[in-house]
C-alpha cells in the first residue's frame, strides 16, 4: 500500500503514517501478500482496540481513534420552522445532531425526509463533511432570467407556440438525456482531475451538459413581478424563464463514490446514523471530495447557463435579469464563533442581504427573497414548497383528471411531466413562506405559465 492510499483511508500525517509504512514493511519481511496486507491495515483501522495488545499490529493500532460508537451526552442543538413536520423528518434532524461532528441544526418548513440528512434539513460540523447532508444530486439550483419579451407571449396562439417549440429544441430532460450536439462551456476547461470519479466521468458531464435531471427538475415560463428594484431592474411585470436541475450523473457519481467511502471509513455508526457517515476534512479522501462537490457547483451552474442562453438565443431575446443559487451543497462559514462546515440539504442560503429563489409547485408560484440573516437557521430558508406525499402514493392515489383541472384554472399549459410531480404532492407554498418571515422577506413572484418536467415513466434523480 501507498502512502496516498493510507490517505484516503484517513491516516493522516506524523507518528500514524510512520508506523502504518512501519507495519507494512514487517509484514512483507514476514511474506505476507499485497492482499492480505490490505485487509489487514484496514481491519486495524476499522476496529484497533481489538489489536491495542497484538505484537504486530498493536504499535499502530494504539495511535489510531477508537470507532467504537459513543453516544454523545448531550445533542448538538436545532431550530425548527413550520408546523407538522413528518415525525421521520424531525428524527432525522435529531439523529443527525447525535452525531460527534455536529455542531448545531436547523430544519426547514419545506422539510421531508431524505438519505441521512432530512431534505431541508442544515447541519454545521466541526471539520468534517457529509456527502448525503450535501445530497445524492450535488449543487441542485435554480435559475431565474428576465427576458425582454412582451408578456403577451405567454398568450394562447403562435406566441406561446414559438416558446414551446425553442423549449422542445433547447431543453433535454430524464436519466441519462444528453444533446446530440454537444453544448460548450468554461467549465470543460477546468481540471476535472480532482478527484478519480470526476476525471472518469468527464465526457458522460460534457454529453449531459445543458440537460435537466427527472423528478422535480424543470423549465419553465411565466411573469415575475418585481415588487422592489434588482440589479438595477425596475419594479414591474416581466417575462421570465425559470429552471431546476443540478449535476446529472456525474454529481450523483461523486455523492455515491464519496458516501460509501465515508460508511466504510465509520463502521461504528449504528444503522440509524449510517447514511450519516462524514469525512475528515483534514483527510485526502475529505478534500477530495470537497474539491469534487465544488466541481459540480460549477458545473451545475454550467447547465443552468447553458439553457438559458440557448433559449435566449433561439427567441432572439436579451438578457435583463440573471439570478440563482444552490441548495445541495456545503460551505465553509463562521457560526457561533467557530468555522463550521454547512451542509445545506434541500434548504437555500439565506444571508442577510443574499437574494435566492424559492420555487413551489408546477401550478403554485415562485419567490425571490432576500435573507435576514437568521443566526438560529445558520443563514438558511426554505428551498420550495416540500412534499406531503410519496411518489409511489402518487401514483397509487392520484389521477391526471384532477391534475389538469388544477393546470386549467392556474392557466398552466403543460408540456410533460410525471404525476408524482402535480400540485397535489406538494405542500403549499405561501404556509411555507408565511412560516419563516423572520428568515427571508419576499421581493418578486414569478408564476408559471409554460412548464416542461421530464416525461412521465423516468426515474426520479432528486
Amino acid at each position: 500500500m501507498k502512502v496516498r492510499d493510507l490517505k484516503k483511508l484517513g491516516i493522516t500525517g506524523g507518528e500514524p503514517m510512520k508506523q502504518a509504512r512501519a507495519l507494512i514493511g514487517e509484514m512483507k519481511r514476514q511474506k505476507s501478500s499485497r492482499a492480505r496486507i490490505r485487509d489487514m491495515i484496514r481491519a486495524v483501522i476499522h476496529d484497533p482496540e481489538t489489536y491495542h495488545d497484538h505484537p504486530l499490529y498493536g504499535s499502530f493500532a494504539q495511535l489510531l481513534p477508537s470507532h467504537r460508537f459513543t453516544p454523545r451526552g448531550q445533542s448538538a442543538p436545532y431550530q425548527q420552522w413550520g408546523e407538522d413536520l413528518d415525525a421521520q423528518s424531525i428524527q432525522q434532524m435529531e439523529n443527525a445532531c447525535a452525531l460527534p461532528v455536529a455542531v448545531a441544526g436547523a430544519l426547514m418548513p419545506d422539510a421531508h425526509v431524505g438519505y441521512g440528512l432530512p431534505i431541508g434539513g442544515v447541519l454545521a460540523t466541526d471539520n468534517a463533511v457529509i456527502p448525503y447532508a450535501v445530497g445524492v444530486d450535488i449543487a441542485c439550483r435554480v435559475k431565474i432570467t428576465v427576458l425582454d419579451l412582451p408578456l403577451k407571449k405567454l398568450d394562447a396562439g403562435k406566441d406561446k407556440e414559438q416558446l414551446t417549440r425553442a423549449i422542445a429544441a433547447e431543453t433535454r430532460f430524464g436519466v441519462g438525456s444528453a444533446f446530440k450536439d454537444r453544448r460548450r462551456h468554461d467549465v470543460l476547461d477546468e481540471d476535472w482531475s480532482v478527484s478519480a470519479v470526476t476525471q472518469k466521468a468527464k465526457d458522460k458531464a460534457w454529453s449531459q451538459l445543458g440537460t435537466s435531471g427527472s423528478g422535480n427538475h424543470f423549465v419553465e415560463f411565466g411573469p415575475l413581478k418585481l415588487e422592489e428594484s434588482i440589479q438595477g431592474l425596475e419594479p414591474g411585470i416581466y417575462l421570465a424563464l425559470l429552471s431546476h436541475s443540478g449535476s446529472r450523473g456525474t454529481g450523483a457519481m461523486v455523492a455515491s463514490h464519496y458516501s460509501k467511502l465515508a460508511m466504510s471509513l465509520h463502521p461504528e455508526l449504528p444503522r440509524e446514523l449510517r447514511h450519516l457517515a462524514w469525512l475528515d476534512m483534514d483527510t485526502e479522501a475529505g478534500q477530495e471530495y470537497w474539491a469534487a462537490m465544488e466541481l459540480m457547483g460549477r458545473y451545475a451552474a454550467a447547465n443552468h447557463a447553458c439553457i438559458h442562453r440557448h433559449l435566449a438565443a433561439h427567441l432572439g431575446a436579451d438578457v435583463l435579469l440573471d439570478l440563482e443559487n444552490h441548495h445541495n451543497f456545503a460551505w465553509k462559514e463562521r457560526h457561533l464563533d467557530r468555522e463550521v462546515i454547512v451542509h445545506r440539504k434541500g434548504a437555500t442560503p439565506a444571508g442577510k442581504g443574499v437574494l435566492g429563489i424559492i420555487p413551489g409547485s408546477m401550478a403554485s408560484p415562485a419567490f425571490i427573497a432576500r435573507g435576514k440573516g437568521n443566526t438560529e437557521s445558520m443563514h438558511s430558508a426554505a428551498h420550495g414548497a416540500g412534499r406531503v406525499m410519496s411518489r409511489r402514493k402518487a401514483h397509487q392515489t392520484l389521477s391526471w383528471k384532477d391534475a389538469n383541472q388544477v393546470l386549467k384554472d392556474k392557466g398552466v399549459t403543460l408540456i410533460s411531466a410525471g404525476l408524482d410531480e402535480v400540485p397535489f404532492v406538494y405542500k403549499n407554498i405561501e404556509d411555507v413562506m408565511a412560516a419563516q418571515t423572520d428568515l427571508v422577506e419576499t421581493i418578486a413572484r414569478f408564476d408559471p405559465k409554460l412548464v416542461k418536467m421530464a416525461p412521465a415513466g423516468e426515474r426520479a434523480e432528486d
